[in-house]
This record gives structure tokens, sequence and C-alpha cells, in this order.
């Protein structure tokens, strides 16, 4: 997610050389300054980050470790700027969020997110659709909702956003719901007529929470609006939207800093799970190359069972692991979102995450491939795979349209995955896989 702006500090890190040395600085600190620039980063941000770097160097003596020392600080004073107070619940519920933005940005797909984001933590969502300007605004936020299976409040016989939101808040208040999203109406652009309605809205909702969902595609304008709307409206934080598409990512960076309010989450993927909440410590730590090994045990927790996992952990330490816990891994999976956004978590492993951007659990042919393969198992074969003879091969691989050549190869694929993870399952594995993954940091990590 942060690919462009690590490359940026690293290429700086690779030009200080000596110690003590002011022209290896000099030099660092202009490669920082044109790549942060080239990732859009605001250019009175880009000015005071260098700096504050550039001075903190000095100070502490010119270095590789006091320059990363540096940049990590600045990189974190610059992100925590508008606090991070975490999510606010309101102390007798519901907690009445309302979702802004423009039109286009991103905004229903947000609140789905969201909702999904609030259902793993363990929270009763009700989505309220009060976006009556946009024809399709209701019917894609009914797809949503069933699809996470939250639920959706509509009302096709009200005339305004108001009465909406009115009688929304009654039942919620009445089937004791935990959290009320209310998706609201965007334009293609501010004007007086969008603002008074988010007004009249705002002053019948009584939000706790009021975020701005603003397209990171934008780049600089998104901040430009999302300024507007806190000066117009007021917002409490930002959700930057559709960031795995930017190729820039600068946004990011002085977004918190040029608005004053916190960025609170951002959309790193376009499932429902690929909503990621912003953490200045975290990022910093990503953007340097470090991995976020906190973010990762999180959205594991949230999308595997611990029983489950426990005893999977069992049964690949006996080496019994079949084509059945195969799929109900790669289930799990799916449920923690895009491959690159994990990837990213890992330390040492952000260079992997371009090269597996487009990867998708849910469309990959040779994922596919294997369910087909499994699908044309007996319930004996998929529970062991030492049955699979010849004969049994050339059963499946009539049945799921695939030569036996190719069954060959992922059966083989499957046996030598289960070797791999019985070998790292038990405490000595764990420590040849942190060898393994020490040897692999320079890879991905800022070298230190």
């Amino acid at each position: 997610m942060f690919n462009t702006l690590t490359d940026s500090f690293t290429a700086a890190i690779k030009k200080i050389r000596f110690h003590d040395d002011d022209k290896a600085l000099s030099k660092a600190l202009l490669e920082l300054k044109k790549n942060l620039l080239k990732a859009d980063v605001n250019h009175k941000v880009v000015k005071d980050l260098i700096e504050k770097v550039q001075a903190d160097t000095k100070a502490n003596g010119i270095g590789k470790e006091q320059f990363l020392d540096a940049l990590r600080k600045a990189l974190y004073e610059l992100l925590e700027i508008g606090g991070n107070k975490g999510f606010t619940f309101a102390p007798n519920p519901p907690t009445v969020i309302l979702m802004t933005g423009l039109q286009g940005s991103g905004k229903t797909t947000t609140t789905g997110k969201l909702a999904m984001y609030l259902k793993n933590k363990q929270k009763r969502v009700l989505i309220v659709a009060a976006d009556l300007q946009r024809l399709a605004a209701v019917e894609q936020l009914r797809q949503i909702s069933a699809q996470i299976e939250v639920e959706l409040y509509e009302v096709a016989d009200l005339n305004t956003p108001v009465d909406v939101v009115s009688q929304a808040l009654k039942y919620a208040r009445s089937k004791i719901y935990d959290v009320v999203l209310i998706d609201t109406a965007g334009r293609l652009a501010i004007d007086n007529e969008l603002m008074d309605e988010l007004e009249a809205v705002k002053k019948v909702a009584k939000p706790n929470e009021i975020f701005y969902v603003a397209d990171s595609l934008t780049g600089q304008d998104a901040i430009k609006t999302a300024t507007s709307f806190k000066e117009k409206i007021g917002i409490d934080g930002v959700i930057l939207s559709k960031y795995d598409g930017d190729s820039k990512g600068g946004v990011a960076l002085g977004l918190s800093s040029q608005v004053q309010v916190p960025l609170r989450f951002i959309g790193s993927g376009e499932k429902m799970q690929d909503l990621e909440v912003f953490i200045p410590e975290r990022v910093v730590n990503r953007l340097m190359g470090f991995g976020d090994i906190e973010g990762l045990a999180e959205r594991t927790a949230s999308s595997i069972d611990e029983a489950t996992a426990k005893k999977l952990t069992k049964k690949i330490q006996k080496g019994k692991f079949n084509y059945n816990d195969f799929l109900e891994q790669m289930e799990g999976m799916k449920k923690m979102g895009s491959m690159s956004s994990i990837m990213g978590m890992i330390p040492g492993m952000g260079n992997m995450s371009k090269a597996i951007k487009d990867f998708d659990f849910e469309n990959s042919s040779e994922l596919k491939n294997i369910k087909s393969m499994v699908s044309s198992m007996t319930m004996k074969e998929r529970e062991n795979p030492e049955l699979l003879n010849n004969s049994r091969k050339q059963r499946i691989a009539t049945g799921c349209g695939l030569t036996q050549v190719e069954i060959n190869r992922m059966i083989k694929q499957f046996k030598n995955a289960g070797k791999m993870a019985k070998k790292f399952s038990g405490p000595k594995g764990m420590k040849d896989l942190q060898a393994m993954m020490g040897q692999m940091g320079g890879a991905g990590a800022i070298p230190r």
C-alpha cells in the first residue's frame, strides 16, 4: 500500500555512505525531497519534513542510524497531527456516524466496509440509506448489506433524507443497535444545496462522529475538499478511499497536518475487508519497510477462529494436513482481504506486495484449478491424500477437466507445502523461519 513512499525513503537512505559526511546527507535529503514531490506529497509538507530530518540528523551526528531515527521521528510527528482518538462509541447506544463525501468518492462502498469492520468488533450495526439523490445508491447498499449480512434501513415512500434518518434512529433505539451508519448524498462538486441538506441531516441525527470519505486518486484535491467540508459541516476524521489504486500515495502523508483532523481509516482494496485503521506508529513502521505485525495479528484474529487454528497446528505437526484443511484455510485467507495488503504488513516483505498486487484469492486461476481438483475427489481422498494412485488421479483429471500432468504437479506442490509447514510449525521451526525472514529483510526493509 505504501510501496512508492517506502521506495523514496530507501533511495534516500542509500545516499548516506560515511559517518559525518555532509555531502552524503545533502544527497540523501535531495533524493528524499525529489521522490516525495514525485509521490504527490504537498510541497510545504515536504519542506518542513526535510528541515526537521536535516536538523535532527546533524544534531546527533551524520550517519545512517541517525538519519533513520530522524526520519522516523519526523514522519510520526507529521502523521499524528490532529490526534488519533481511536473509535468513539456513545455512552448510550446507538453511536451515530454520518458518512459524507463527494459523489464518486467511494462513500457508499466505504460505509459497507466500516459496517463490516464494526461487525467484526461484535457490534450490531444498522446502515441507513439516506442518499436519495443518486438512484443507484440504495440498490448498491442493498447488495453490500446482503453481502456482509448487516441490516439496511430504507423507506421507499419518504421524500427527504431528514425523514428517513429520523425514523431510522427511532427504529435503531427500539431494536437496541450499537452503531448507526448514515450514508448521505454527495455531489460532483461542493454546492450550497448539498451543504444545506447535510446540515439538516446533521441536526436531526446528532452524530457522534462525522467522517469525510476522500478519494485518494484525486491527490491534493482530496485535501482541499476535506478542508471545505470541515469548514462548512465539521468533520471528526477522514477516510481515504481507493488508496490501493493510487500509485503515488503521497496524499496520506500531508492530509492530517493540512486538514487538522485525523486520518482515521484507509481503504486498501476492493473487498469489504479492505479497510485499515490508521494508527500513526504502525503506518510509520510500514513506510520504513518494517511491516505491521500488530495489524496483521488483529486481522488474522478477526478472520480465523482460534480453536480451529490450534487444531490445524496440531494436524500440521503430525503431518496430517489434508485437502479439506487446505480449502478451509483458503476461505479464511479470503476473509483477510487483499494479498498485497497482507504482505505489506510482514517485515521484509514490502517488495513482495508489488509482485502480487493483482493476486486475488477468488479469481486466481491456479486456486480455481486446485478447488476443481479437490471437488472431484471423494471425501476419503480429501482426508487421506496418500490414497491418490494413478487410476484415482486419472478419474480426478477427467472430473475437473485438467490433465493428469497438472494433477500430479498440484499434488506435488501440496505435499511440499505440507512438509514446509510441518518444518516451521514447532518452536525450532519458528526460529528457522525468523532466521529466514532476517535473511530476506534486505529485499523489502530499509537496512539498519
